[in-house]
């Protein structure tokens, strides 16, 4: 059985440091932590692992935030991914800094890239892992503050974050989105 986790993010060494790109800084720190590398690919940056015995596709997609729906769309077909296998990590700033919330489905709510993918896939039944950056940006400051660079005081928990969103996908894998839910979706 295969799984396709997809961490939204922008390509550009602009975006790279950015709230907006948490997505792709999860599966980076997952390919650090397992010793092995993206690889340039059709549509984004791919990386083949297995956990418990299954085999996971993680993307890194290069058609930037707002048409990351193309990408995922070709990764499913190419590796045969059903949807309930989808599990896709973006950032949401209607989360407090560090909350994590597992959906089975839902609403975009207001991100670009959700909104893209469930266009592409004509439906938002697929499971997505929403990381909170905060909102501490003044009226309409949101793309500054999204686009922005972590601050000092968020860059010394967001390793943490990381390996949280990390276990919480790997749990997504071995135990399905409800258990994982129940453990890993914070107040």
């Amino acid at each position: 059985m295969s799984y396709l986790i997809v961490g939204l993010g922008n390509v550009g060494i602009e975006y790279a440091d950015t709230r907006h790109n948490i997505g792709f800084m999860v599966l980076d720190a997952w390919a650090q932590a397992s010793n092995t590398v993206f690889k340039s690919n059709r549509y984004g940056s791919t990386l083949e692992c297995r956990y418990r015995g299954r085999k996971i596709v993680l993307l890194k997609p290069s058609t930037y935030m707002n048409l990351s729906g193309k990408a995922v769309n070709y990764w499913l077909q190419k590796e045969k991914v059903p949807i309930e296998n989808l599990l896709v990590i973006v950032d949401d700033l209607a989360l407090p800094l560090g909350t994590l919330r597992m959906r089975k489905q839902g609403s975009d709510g207001g991100h670009n890239g959700l909104k893209d993918i469930s266009s592409v896939l004509a439906t938002n039944s697929f499971t997505r892992l929403r990381l909170g950056i905060g909102d501490a940006f003044s009226k309409g400051r949101q793309v500054d503050y999204v686009l922005g660079s972590w601050t000092q005081p968020e860059l010394e928990i967001l390793p943490n974050i990381l390996s949280k969103a990390i276990d919480a996908s790997k749990s997504f894998v071995a135990i399905g989105p409800e258990r994982t839910m129940n453990t890993f979706n914070t107040k």
